[in-house]
């Protein structure tokens, strides 16, 4: 690879075969490329070639104009919390690192240790929108593709998804509205006897019930019986009024990325050491609440993921197996000659979104970027489960059909870190960057 000139962090240590010097000289052809300098074909087209590392904002936002020309306050939706602004007690937790430019990429340890959404530069980024009288999404969905600051995600995420509006003023307002709502289905549809449903919905409970105790089950806490019972409400409440899907497995997984990160408002500590028990009735519904309505937000892109035969999730498989034929035709021919069917394991990536493939400290990471692309998230999703899989493309090339379908069953991602997540992330941006230009390459 021929480098662009500009250092990245200190300077390229290593020799040209080493990871660290070709990561780093990856990361200075990145910078090239946003300095409108060429970018080096060889970088997208090698299978091998270290990944991209991703700007601080998301490739959907590369053409438009500065958002602080815009009108502030233009995009308006539901609900925010009041109260909980991203100064509060819990940022003590949050660790900063400082940086020697906000105008920069990080280096490469500092985006391999995970550091991006944390760091100075960056948390004042964060601050500066979030105090907006009305914050400017479009910036906000920049900031946040490459990481939110776990103290400031509960904040973020309501506003990403529409569920609060941008306008501080009316947060509180919109906030208690939306709680006092889902309060009032619950009772309508979730607190009544068997005997006031129908036969569906009867038999559709039962598998919520059946499902909950089955969720994240390596993680301990979400075998607390009052955390599963939040569970059943929030989905069955959606699932009724959502006749068109209804409750399909998988959903279960969605809600708790959404759990985990309102909790968080609440409870101090790793959530390993959190206890519920704390919680007051009223703080145990806001939190469902929030929950309840940002899985309704996210789904409402995605409707057909879930509905019979879940046909926008096969839309997506194929994509799949097209991109990965495009990228890396010797393993995708070698799937072929195996004769394993990318529904086979790739059906479930889509349906829980990668949740239960990689450790869970890390979901919440992942669902920064998946927020942060709002409607383009199904595309994306795309390029994030091609860079999944080719992680281990020269493994699956030495695999027959049998202990193809056991390693992508069990994938060995128990140690990831945020070093492993931002580089399948990371090569996912560089493949969208390539194929954007031609959507009819992929087209379905």
């Amino acid at each position: 690879m021929s480098g662009s000139g500009g250092g990245v962090g200190g300077g390229a240590g290593g020799s040209p075969n080493s990871t660290e010097w070709r990561f780093n000289q990856t990361l200075r052809n990145v910078q090239g490329m946003l300095k409108g300098r060429s970018f080096p074909g060889k970088v997208l087209l090698t299978r091998r070639s270290e990944p991209l590392s991703p700007p601080d904002y998301s490739p959907r936002f590369e053409s438009e104009p500065d958002e602080d020309e815009r009108k502030e306050g233009s995009q308006e939706g539901e609900g925010q919390a009041p109260g909980n602004s991203f100064d509060n007690a819990s940022a003590k937790k949050s660790n900063l690192l400082s940086t020697s430019s906000s105008n920069s990429l990080p280096d490469a340890q500092g985006l391999v240790s995970g550091a991006r959404a944390t760091d100075s530069a960056r948390i004042d980024k964060f601050t500066k929108e979030l105090s907006r009288p009305a914050v400017i999404l479009d910036k906000l969905r920049e900031l946040s593709w490459s990481g939110v600051p776990p103290y400031m995600r509960p904040n973020v995420w309501r506003l990403l998804l529409g569920y609060a509006p941008p306008n501080k003023d009316r947060r509180e307002g919109v906030l208690t509205r939306k709680r006092l709502e889902y309060v009032e289905c619950v009772s309508q549809y979730y607190d009544i006897p068997d005997s006031e449903r129908s036969d569906e919905e009867i038999t559709m409970l039962r598998q919520i019930a059946v499902d909950c105790p089955r969720t994240v089950p390596d993680v301990t806490f979400f075998q607390n019986p009052q955390i599963q019972k939040s569970l059943e409400r929030i989905l069955y409440t959606w699932a009724i009024r959502h006749p068109a899907s209804g409750y399909v497995q998988g959903i279960n997984d969605l809600v708790t990325p959404f759990l985990v990160v309102f909790l968080s408002e609440h409870l101090e500590g790793n959530m390993d050491s959190w206890s519920v028990d704390n919680l007051s009735a009223q703080d145990i519904s806001n939190i469902e609440a929030d929950c309840y309505w940002c899985l309704s937000k996210f789904l409402d892109g995605m409707q057909d993921h879930y509905t019979f035969a879940q046909p926008g999730i096969q839309r997506l498989v194929f994509r799949l197996k097209e991109l990965v034929r495009r990228i890396d035709e010797p393993v995708s021919k070698h799937i072929e000659e195996q004769g394993l069917e990318f529904l086979q394991f790739a059906f479930r990536w889509f349906n829980c979104l990668l949740i239960r493939e990689i450790p869970f400290h890390l979901v919440t990471r992942l669902w920064d970027t998946y927020l942060a692309e709002g409607d383009y998230l199904p595309d994306f999703l795309v390029y994030i489960s091609a860079s999944f899989l080719l992680t281990w493309s020269d493994k699956l090339q030495k695999l027959d059909f049998q202990e193809m379908v056991m390693f992508l069953q069990h994938l060995p991602t128990r140690t990831w870190a945020h070093h492993e997540l931002e580089m399948v992330l990371s090569r996912a941006y560089m493949w969208h960057t390539m194929f954007k230009s031609s959507p009819s390459h992929l087209a379905s």
